[in-house]
């Protein structure tokens, strides 16, 4: 089991798009809100991530120069700086971030999309990592660019999400 999960997790690793994550050196300066910017769209977001009762995506989106980095970094920031108790681990509850760019070729389409997430998520939840290595094991496809994302997002992201 444990070279497998070393095989799976090298693999993950060498495809997933490091640089679309929301503190990546690649996307300096990282845009975010000033101090009493926002503060409505902000709280709004917060208020909708703050339920417990409910699991949240956001998905922020816009024409471009209009802010939605800015503020998802942000809101990335906080929810990374908030940790969740889950069987006697502290995790972060913050799953993970994809920063979209037409100048990276991994970032500009969504072809790398959920496998960096599942990367992220592994990262960020220790208690999953085996749930993600156990799917690419099972299914290397998963990590193909060209596999159909509803595949990767079931496969990759929501299965193992559904373990936590």
């Amino acid at each position: 089991l444990s070279d497998m999960s070393d095989a799976t997790w090298k693999k993950l690793c060498q495809v997933a798009a490091k640089g679309a994550e929301h503190a990546s050196p690649e996307r300096h300066p990282h845009p975010k809100c000033l101090e009493g910017t926002r503060v409505n769209l902000l709280n709004y977001i917060y208020g909708l991530l703050d339920k417990k009762d409910k699991n949240q995506t956001i998905w922020l989106h816009g024409t471009a120069g209009v802010g939605q980095s800015a503020v998802a970094f942000t809101v990335a920031e906080r929810m990374k700086s908030l940790k969740v108790t889950k069987q006697m681990h502290k995790e972060i509850r913050l799953v993970g971030t994809f920063f979209f760019s037409r100048k990276h070729t991994k970032r500009r389409t969504t072809a790398y999309f959920f496998v960096t997430l599942a990367y992220q998520l592994a990262t960020n939840f220790p208690s999953v990592e085996e749930h993600v290595n156990k799917a690419i094991f099972e299914n290397p496809a998963l990590l193909d660019p060209d596999k159909s994302v509803c595949d990767q997002m079931e496969g990759l992201f929501l299965r193992p999400l559904r373990r936590l």
